[in-house]
């Protein structure tokens, strides 16, 4: 437990490691990273639906025969 005059220690949000990023480059950087951590703390987005491309009934079976490319295409 800290006491009322003690400071507690805060770790940077981001750290250069290599190179000299100017302060325009930075504020960049940290806006960027800000507007998607705010993004995805909005609230519990709920997962998308499944696609109904990936439902196998809506398919018509696969039946490999000779010209079977050709029947692919035509309507059942």
């Amino acid at each position: 437990m800290t006491s009322p005059d003690e400071t507690p220690v805060v770790r940077p949000l981001l750290t250069v490691v290599r190179g000299e990023p100017t302060p325009e480059q930075l504020a960049a950087l940290v806006a960027v990273v800000s507007a998607r951590a705010a993004a995805s703390s909005d609230g519990a987005a709920e997962p998308a639906p499944p696609s109904l491309w990936s439902r196998p009934q809506l398919r018509a079976p696969l039946s490999p025969a000779p010209g079977a490319w050709r029947a692919s295409a035509l309507p059942h």
